[in-house]
Formats: C-alpha cells, structure tokens, sequence
C-alpha cells in the first residue's frame, strides 16, 4: 500500500473521552449507568452526521473519528462503516502528556476488531520539550507505523506542539502570539523528527495556522523525502467558527491540503444543549447538521480552482 491518501476528508472527530464525561458533569471513571448515558451523546453526535448525509454531504469524502470506549456500546462504529464514510478510531490513551497505546500490546487486535479506515494518534510533542520523552514516544509512534503499514491500513496522526515555559516566556507569555510566531516552525521541526524516527503517518492532523505560508511550508515538509501522497487534514482546537474558519481558509489550498478533522466546534453547543434539557434530540441532532454543513462549506469554496 502506497503511503498517503488520496481523497478529500472531511472528518468529524468525537474521540473525545476524559474530556467528554466532563461534559456530563462526571469525574472519574464513570459507572456503567454513567456510560450509558456517555454512549447515548456519542450516538447522538453521530445522528447529526446523518442528518448532514441526508442533506448531501459527500459519503465518499465525509468521516467519522470515534472511540472504542463510548462509541463502541451503541455501536457507532460499525454504523459508521455502514453510512457508507470513513471511519477512524484513535489508539492512544486519552488525556496523556506522554503518548501510549490505550490498550497496551493488544492494540493490534483492537485495530483489526473494528477494522478503520484510518488509525488515529495524538501525540504532543515539541522538539525543544524533554528529549527523554520525545525518544521514548518516538519510539512507540514507530512501533505502530510500522505495523499499521505491514498491515496494509493508513496512519492519521495528530499533531499538538504545546509550548515549553522558555518559548512561551521569548513572547512575553502571549499564547496568541506563540501560535502565530514560534508553532508553525516548531511543527516543521517535530514533523522531521518524527519522520527521521521512522515514524510514517498517511495524513497529518494539523493544529490550524495564520499564515497560508507556513499551511505551505508544513505540506511540503510532511511530502519531503518522495512522500508525495501525504497530506494534511487541519484541526479545529475547540476554537470559535471565526477562528475555523480563517484556518481552513489558509489551508484549503494549499496542495497537500484535503480537509478537516474538527470536534469541539460542531457538536460542543447542541451536545450541550440536548444534556441541559434546552433542545431536543432531534434539534440537537439538526444543529450538528448544520455547523458541520457549515464548515464544509467554508472549506470547499476556499480550495484552489480545479484546472
């Protein structure tokens, strides 16, 4: 299997787990009625996304992005993969500083169980953070490309590069400024790295930047080398829609750009509101449709023209 993909994706990511049960005013690990109820909002973000096939969003560039945990009870998987979209399923422990496998040396098992289109990792890494770290996650971020490529399936790998205190403090503790200034070349750099540790994603998930210039910069570093087919999918960070927006702006055309993989941002409010009482499920589910409707609409009419 060549490295790479070549389609256009348009993800909607709710892997979220730890973070997610928050949302329901839990902390902890949940009971099994505390689950259910976790496993009802995942199912309900997945309700939205076929409302938005129902109003025409592409099957054929459309996703999905659930866990095993949450997802799995009410079988959003496998009806994900009968809509007829991508599936992707993360394999990382969640809320972690230090990326690990959720499920130990079985991850492999867990992986062909469900059978994704793509393996999903994040990973926090900064090139200039604790060495010892970096090695160590290096080394288990190669362990599973490795397998992932022996077995004939695709690698979607989530960057975050968090500040380290020195670079925050070089710009006077402004994160604004961080993201604008220092993370573009600090993502090229942990890219790199990563890749000269043999670590081979198909499709990198990248934090959304200000600046076409660097979207174009950080394309031609995941493709350096003869990855030719790799290609970059930006991430929404929870952000406003303004925000969004502007970085699907930046990136869409960029070559080596096909889309999105956003979250937060399009099923943060209506989750809410179906939790707190103030909509319906079906409204809540009509909502998702539209903000997720929404971006693809921003993103599709700022791609570059075709010819």
């Amino acid at each position: 299997m060549d490295l790479g993909y070549d389609r256009k994706l348009h993800i909607l990511a709710f892997d979220h787990r730890g973070s997610f049960t928050k949302r329901f005013g839990i902390e902890g690990e949940p009971t099994a009625e505390q689950t259910e109820r976790i496993a009802d909002g995942k199912h309900l973000i997945f309700e939205g996304l076929e409302v938005a096939l129902g109003r025409g969003a592409d099957p054929s560039v459309t996703g999905g992005l659930v866990d095993e945990q949450f997802g799995g009870p009410t079988q959003v998987p496998e009806q994900i993969k009968a809509s007829g979209i991508r599936l992707a399923m993360p394999v990382e422990k969640s809320g972690q500083k230090e990326f690990d496998f959720e499920y130990g040396d079985d991850f492999g098992a867990h992986i062909e169980r469900y059978d994704p289109d793509f393996s999903k990792v994040l990973v926090r890494y900064n090139p200039d953070g604790d060495p010892e770290m970096n090695r160590r996650q290096a080394e288990r971020l190669r362990r599973l490309s490795d397998w992932l490529h022996d077995n004939d399936r695709k690698f979607l790998f989530e960057l975050l590069v968090p500040a380290e205190e020195a670079q925050l403090a070089s710009v006077d503790g402004d994160t604004d400024r961080y993201d604008a200034e220092l993370r573009p070349r600090l993502m090229e750099r942990a890219i790199s790295e990563l890749q000269d540790a043999g670590v081979e994603p198909d499709i990198w998930k990248i934090e959304g930047v200000d600046e076409r210039a660097d979207c174009e910069r950080i394309a031609a570093g995941c493709r350096a080398g003869g990855r030719d087919g790799v290609v970059c999918v930006v991430l929404g960070r929870g952000a406003d829609d303004d925000k969004v927006d502007h970085w699907l702006r930046q990136g869409a055309p960029v070559d080596g750009y096909v889309g999105f993989a956003i979250g937060r941002s399009i099923w943060g409010e209506p989750l809410a509101g179906f939790i707190d009482g103030s909509l319906t499920r079906e409204e809540a589910a009509a909502r998702l449709a539209d903000n997720y409707l929404r971006f693809v609409e921003v993103y599709t009419s700022a791609e570059a023209p075709v010819g």
